[in-house]
Order: C-alpha cells, then structure tokens, then sequence
C-alpha cells in the first residue's frame, strides 16, 4: 500500500466534512487494490438525514488512488422525496458535508474557487432548484465579488449585538459564509431579541426569521434594518409636529408670556 497516498486521502476526507471514522475502511479498500470502491457515510441535522456516498478510483498508472466525488441523499422528515446531488472533490476548496447540505437546503456557501487558469477567486455559489445538468445535478449559481454583496457591510445595517464584539462578529460572519442558518440577538425597543439569519447574495440583502424558523416579511425585515435608529427618528419627528401643531400664532403668545415673566 502507498503510505502516502493512504496519509492524504484520510486527510482528504476528514477536512471535507467526513471525520475520522471512515480511516479503517478506506485503508481496507485500498488493500484490496480494487479498480473503484465506495465508502457510506451517514449524518444527521436536526431531524434531516444526510446519506453520502464517496467514490474512489485507482490510478491506471499506478498504486495510488483518487477521492473523485461524494453523492448526498437528503431526507427530510416532512418531506416524501429525497434530494440528490452530487459534489466533486478537487485540489482547492472543497464543499464540505455541512456546505453541501446547506447548499441543498437553498442556501449560499461561500467559497475560494479556481478556475481553469489555475488563479483562485472567491465567490458565493447557491443551486438553482429550476435547472439540471446532463448529469441530472442542479446547476450552481455564482455570485462573484464583482457582484456587489458586501456581507459585512449588509450586517451593519442591523441592529444586532454580536457586531458590538469583533470576535462574535467574526465568529458570525464565518458561519454565514459556511451557509448556515445562524442565531443573532437583534436589539429591538430596547429588548433583546432571539432570531435567525441567512446571507442571501442574490438580493444583496439578509433573510430574517423569528425565533419560530418562521421568515419575517420584506416589510418586517426592513424594520429590523432600520431597528433603533428608526425609534430615535420617529421621537425627533414627533417634536417636530408637536412644534407645528402650536401655529405661529400660538408660538408668538408663548414668547409674550415669557417676556412678561421675565420682566
């Protein structure tokens, strides 16, 4: 068996999201000296069901052997049909597990991809649920940073608490990029607020949802962008109509009253 080959096939697979289990059977496999061989995988989300199958190969020229794809299976408790999709491995940043369930499950992953040239770029990838491949894979859909999705500068637009640390606030922009559905504490009227956010690069914007999973609106996510500020201008606008309210007339008497007062 080549050493080395084994050394970084295991490494291969524990960083895409495999863990360390799957060690002894990929070194049995490879014993085997076999042309192909498939490892099972399962993990679970929640109540979702995540079944991979990763697929290997033997090199026809010699003893080493290639982590080519892994195909995903969802199911999901509620839901009668299973999702299919298949994910391939290559030398650069690969999709892991978790990634590819977020994927599936409509989200945007961020990724540093390259391209045929071999220079690295970073872009936002989401499938396209209306459109397959000749493979019968979903299609992905990129968002480059020439998009113009500024997931920071989106995030500022809220009032949420964990911005005020730059840890948390790191911690939170790293998981949004990883596609997750990701817990935030928004200070609404003074209170804190448990909710649960998404990037969405498509509409340069994020996807709130309430502590139930339940989306907000387009309406209600726009208050929840303009969050405290929004109190401070609607204090400032009622002085203001309180002050026309009065009428020059009114205005006038009252600066009278306080002449006389002072004299």
């Amino acid at each position: 068996m080549n050493d080395k080959n084994f050394d970084y096939l295991k490494d291969q697979v524990k960083y895409t999201g495999f863990g360390e289990a799957l060690e002894g059977e990929l070194k049995e496999n490879i014993l085997k000296q076999e042309p192909t061989f498939i490892l099972k995988h399962d993990a679970f989300y929640g109540t979702d069901k995540v079944a991979a199958e990763l697929s290997f190969k033997k090199s026809e020229q010699s003893d080493m052997y290639f982590f080519n794809s892994y195909k995903v299976n969802l199911q999901k408790e509620d839901r009668p049909e299973s999702l299919e999709q298949t994910f391939y491995i290559n030398r650069g940043n690969n999709i892991t597990l978790k990634e590819a369930y977020n994927l599936m499950e409509g989200r945007a992953v961020h990724k540093e991809l390259t391209n045929k040239e071999g220079e690295k770029y970073n872009s936002w990838i989401q499938m396209n649920f209306k459109s397959t491949d000749t493979k019968g894979n979903f299609e992905l859909k990129h968002y480059h940073e020439n998009y113009g999705f500024d997931l920071a500068a989106v995030l500022s637009k809220h009032p949420i608490k964990e911005l005020a640390n730059d840890s948390h606030k790191e911690d939170l922009i790293n998981s949004l990029k990883k596609g997750n559905l990701q817990s935030a504490t928004f200070l609404k009227d003074g209170q804190e607020v448990k909710q649960y956010i998404e990037a969405t690069p498509q509409y340069k914007t994020l996807t709130i949802y309430d502590d139930n999973l339940k989306r907000l609106d387009t309406r209600q996510a726009k208050e929840q962008a303009q969050g405290e500020g929004q109190s401070a201008k609607q204090e400032s606008k009622k002085q203001q109509n309180a002050a026309d309210e009065d009428g020059p007339g009114d205005q006038q008497e009252k600066k009278q009253r306080r002449k006389k007062q002072s004299m």
